[in-house]
């Protein structure tokens, strides 16, 4: 019996996954075993950006090796449609003044769009109380870019 390998998706598709997508875990190396975490994320057609709260493991962990995995996933309830991309890279934080408020409006925009609770506030360090608008007035998480992708596997069912 032959085994079926996964097919690879190419670019444009696994392109389009990241763009339609805004949650992804990120693999960051622990110190025995890694350590895995959600991430809402935005996508600019050349980087993801991570909005990360100012406390926690993964900031510990960041601190120490900026080198993660990233992941991407979509599939049906069932399983008959599947697709994911992981990336390995490295995080940077974001500095620049202007890039800074143009990502967090993109989180806006995210939240808009996909019509996500305001629980998810909480997530970016912020009360879900809060009008999502708060997260450009203050800087209450890190931004965190992708940067140094060396390694990419992209694939789909069949």
């Amino acid at each position: 019996m032959e085994i079926v390998k996964i097919p690879h998706m190419e670019k444009e598709e696994y392109d389009a996954l990241i763009r339609d997508g805004y949650i992804s875990r990120i693999a960051f190396q622990g110190e025995k075993y890694p350590y895995i975490a959600p991430f809402m994320y935005v996508f600019d057609g050349n980087f993801l950006y991570f909005l990360s709260t100012k406390y926690g493991r993964k900031n510990n962990l960041f601190s120490k090796s900026p080198y993660v995995s990233v992941e991407v996933e979509r599939f049906s309830q069932d399983m008959s449609c599947y697709n994911f991309v992981t990336m390995q890279g490295r995080l940077v934080q974001e500095e620049d003044a202007i890039t800074k408020k143009k990502v967090r409006n993109m989180f806006i925009d995210m939240i808009r769009t996909h019509k996500l609770s305001n629980n998810v506030l909480a997530a970016l360090g912020h009360s879900p109380a809060e009008p999502v608008e708060s997260i450009a007035d203050e800087e209450r998480s890190n931004i965190w870019k992708l940067t140094g992708v060396t390694d990419i596997v992209a694939l789909k069912n069949l």
